[in-house]
């Protein structure tokens, strides 16, 4: 089934990813197929739970230490930072206008 512009809009501010090819598209339309699944399964009278394990005793063990002082190596993978921190895209990036996706999204 068609994704929708708008919804397609929505996500990517959500979650700053970008959906702006066809590939990118397709991919999207086929985790919502897969989540769809999800629907079958009658769920009347189940009550919700907050963790598969909340009818058993979970013990917690040490934390032990056993590693550390490795923020420089760990820094070497990020494309950008500042001082000793990761930088992340901001929460506004703006993003391509609906229209410059309809042409991909008539064939998804």
């Amino acid at each position: 089934q068609p994704v929708a512009v708008e919804v397609l809009d929505h996500l990517e501010q959500l979650a700053l990813v970008d959906f702006r090819d066809a590939e990118g598209v397709e991919r999207l339309r086929k985790a919502i197929q897969f989540a769809d699944q999800l629907h079958e399964v009658n769920t009347d009278g189940v009550e919700p739970m907050d963790s598969v394990l909340e009818d058993r005793c979970v013990y917690l063990r040490e934390d032990d230490v056993t590693e550390g002082n490795c923020a420089n190596e760990l820094l070497k993978n990020a494309r950008e930072k500042v001082e000793e921190y990761f930088v992340a895209p901001p929460g506004n990036i703006p993003l391509p206008k609906l229209e410059e996706r309809e042409t991909f999204l008539q064939g998804s």
